[in-house]
């Protein structure tokens, strides 16, 4: 990805051919069948556990969930692209970085079972739990960057967020501050087309990483269905970001096939038309091509992964049914890390509202924290 690439990267076309790109081709070169494969596993598995988690939001078993599918490649692509300890700041639908970063299957659910304030530990794989507040994250992930930089941290830090993202004024913000501080900070765009309702028109009436020019980071698109090409400008990023080279700005051009939550209905919105035209640009499938196409596709690789899906799905499953309701002092728990008055008093206020009655319900006027 050029300082200024005024087209976005790709390297493999929807039907599976790929595209003579020597400067990108050479970031991926290492990729060979078996890493391939272990992409198109990882889309494969991810897109299962989506599907099985809006299931299971669909049958009451989950408030609420985000899907991801079609955004698997941009997702699964620059996961892929980082190192163990680089850190990764999220929104709230970057369930396939999670998974490559290490997350259980049964992890992937207690927040949206509201069973917990959070997922997983984000010490444990370094990388935050998901983040509702939209746009919030470009800040937090610029103050690490930048944290790091100064204790010597040989690391990169990413940020992932949507079209929508883009415009509320955290990002304008973090964008300036990682730049005027060179912040080893990668800025991971998701254009995913649409904002909730809102169409990316409605965002910019320019391509998203041309903002990036404004701020004096290099910035470009890539086809965020193209698995390899997202990897290959990821790497390219997280090892300007490790060498001191400064922030940079991925717009991945990708599409969200399903609703933005499951309390939305995108027919409403948009046409069938235009999903079906995107549905054709799938990402799974076209790495499924590539690898027909050079001779590494057979029907053992396909029934393994398509196990290795169903097992992950049915952990996942499993994990959520069988979740075990919070005790209700576990409110207060993780609010603030150490130890906090207020936090104290309000504990202590709920202990006795529930001592007040044995089902919860205190005699009026009894018992009611203040």
């Amino acid at each position: 990805m050029s300082a200024k690439s005024e087209y976005p990267v790709q390297l493999v076309q929807p039907d599976g051919r790929r595209v003579l790109d020597p400067e990108h081709a050479a970031l991926v070169a290492d990729v060979g069948p078996q890493r391939l494969r272990a992409l198109y596993e990882d889309m494969v598995v991810t897109r299962r556990i989506d599907t099985e988690a809006t299931a299971l939001q669909r049958q009451g078993q989950l408030g609420l969930w985000a899907p991801l599918l079609g955004q698997e490649a941009a997702q699964v692509g620059s996961a892929h692209a980082l190192r163990p300890d680089d850190y990764v700041f999220c929104g709230y639908r970057e369930t396939a970085v999670a998974y490559c970063r290490g997350v259980p299957p049964s992890d992937l659910t207690r927040l949206w079972r509201g069973a917990a304030h959070h997922c997983w530990d984000p010490h444990a794989v370094n990388m935050t739990n998901p983040n509702i507040v939209v746009g919030s994250q470009g800040l937090h992930a610029t103050g690490y960057a930048f944290a790091a930089h100064l204790d010597g941290a040989d690391i990169a830090t990413i940020v992932y967020f949507g079209d929508g993202a883009s415009s509320q004024g955290d990002l304008a913000e973090a964008l300036g501050f990682a730049a005027s501080w060179s912040a080893p900070v990668v800025f991971f765009c998701q254009n995913n087309h649409w904002a909730i309702s809102e169409p990316v028109r409605v965002q910019s009436a320019t391509p998203i990483a041309r903002r990036a020019y404004g701020y004096g980071m290099p910035g470009g698109q890539v086809d965020g269905n193209d698995v390899l090409a997202v990897l290959a400008v990821t790497r390219q990023a997280v090892a300007r970001a490790r060498s001191g080279g400064g922030p940079s700005f991925i717009e991945a051009l990708t599409y969200r096939m399903g609703p933005h939550t499951t309390a939305d209905d995108p027919t409403r919105y948009r046409s069938a038309a235009e999903t079906e035209q995107w549905a054709r640009r799938d990402p799974i499938d076209r790495i499924r091509r590539l690898l027909e196409r050079e001779g590494h596709w057979d029907d053992a690789f396909e029934s393994r992964v398509a196990e290795r899906a169903h097992a992950v799905a049915r952990a996942l499953r499993d994990a959520t049914v069988d979740m075990p309701d919070p005790a209700p002092a576990e409110l207060f728990d993780h609010v603030y890390t150490t130890p906090h008055p207020l936090i104290t008093e309000q504990r202590r206020a709920y202990a006795e509202y529930l001592a007040g009655d044995p089902g919860g319900s205190p005699a009026r006027g009894e018992g009611v924290p203040r």
